[in-house]
């Protein structure tokens, strides 16, 4: 499945910018990054368990946001892109 993890992290306190780059390192661990704080991961069910919680230990929740959207299977993904980046196909084939 294809999810998207949108953060943002209060980066006010050096203990915030350390969270901060902590989700980040989280989310390259599992997926790509599309925006700042925005990650495209396709991940099975394991693995999406698996990475929120992994994120869930690292925000604070008084203070930073954390999103996870599960994008529906039974259509397909479509995904428009506009300007310089292009994400990772990861249906595509495999070039090395």
């Amino acid at each position: 499945m294809l999810i998207i993890v949108c953060y943002d992290v209060n980066t006010e306190t050096r203990e915030g910018r350390r969270r901060l780059r902590r989700v980040a390192k989280v989310c390259e661990s599992t997926g790509q990054r599309v925006q700042k704080s925005v990650f495209e991961c396709q991940v099975n069910q394991m693995q999406y368990e698996d990475l929120e919680r992994r994120l869930l230990a690292e925000i604070e929740p008084s203070e930073d946001n954390l999103r996870l959207y599960r994008l529906a299977e039974t259509r397909g993904c479509e995904v428009k892109e506009h300007g310089i980046f292009r994400a990772t196909d990861f249906e595509g084939p495999l070039v090395l």
